[in-house]
């Protein structure tokens, strides 16, 4: 399971869309959230599917990786279906036992489904295909009208940044203790879920102090390499729009029109 987990991953390939600038990547996703938020039809999520897809297809980043990510969330994904599926009210369909499931529960839990999927590999996409340097001046470049109101612009993205290059370092770490403890005979499979949450305990203080070892070693390499960060501090590698960059905002308007088209005619 700890394997499976994606976020915070970055996919090496040669592709298109790890080319773009990072801020058109940030824009993109942002856009893809908030259409999948208007839909309300399924003519709707035939359009963000073959988006996705398409995008999915020209990263180069195999579908199946992708997909693997989704077994982390699945517990997620059935606990909102049931929510929605049985405290929505609304025309009766099935009644089972004190609980009744709605026409307009099925349809809300379905839509519900789809749309945490989508999010969940829209926001992959981002990750896979852009690197903890690229996201981190992307996210710079793109709040620096912030910093006229005084927000700590860069700050806010450093750590952003840390956090999720962080993620599957974590991930990696617990992994080994996991190994480690089954190794001396600890069990993290038997038993019922209250059971296998209460073995995971013993996970937590090895994981803390890992964490806190790694925060304290990487906050003093660069206070070592005189980072200071904020104001005066220049990119290596300036971030520049290019002309597929132009292209890719021209597809996003293109969608956007298309989105706007569905959800009013439909």
């Amino acid at each position: 399971m700890i394997r499976d987990i994606t976020i915070g991953q970055y996919y090496p390939a040669d592709s298109v869309i790890h080319r773009l600038d990072p801020r058109v990547k940030l824009v993109a996703t942002i856009v893809y959230i908030i259409s999948l938020f208007m839909f309300k039809s399924w003519s709707g999520y035939v359009l963000a599917t073959l988006a996705l897809l398409a995008v999915i297809r020209i990263s180069k980043v195999p579908l199946r990786f992708m997909m693997k990510g989704l077994k982390s969330i699945l517990v997620l994904l059935m606990i909102t279906v049931i929510f929605n599926l049985f405290l929505t009210p609304g025309e009766p369909l099935i009644q089972i036992w004190k609980l009744t499931i709605t026409k307009e529960g099925l349809s809300t839990a379905i839509f519900m489904f789809f749309r945490l999927i989508y999010l969940i590999m829209g926001s992959s996409v981002l990750t896979l295909t852009t690197t903890p340097n690229n996201l981190t001046d992307g996210l710079e470049k793109g709040l620096s009208p912030l910093k006229k109101l005084h927000v700590p612009v860069h700050e806010i993205a450093m750590m952003m940044s840390i956090a999720l290059r962080f993620i599957p370092i974590l991930l990696e770490e617990t992994d080994k203790i996991m190994k480690a403890q089954m190794a001396r005979g600890a069990d993290f499979e038997s038993g019922g879920l209250i059971q296998k949450t209460k073995s995971l305990i013993p996970l937590l203080v090895p994981l803390f102090i890992s964490a806190f070892r790694r925060a304290n070693d990487l906050a003093m390499a660069m206070e070592a390499r005189g980072y200071r960060g904020g104001e005066g501090r220049t990119m290596m590698k300036p971030l520049i729009y290019k002309r597929r960059d132009k292209i890719a905002y021209g597809v996003m308007v293109a969608y956007l029109l298309v989105m706007f088209g569905v959800t009013r005619l439909i």
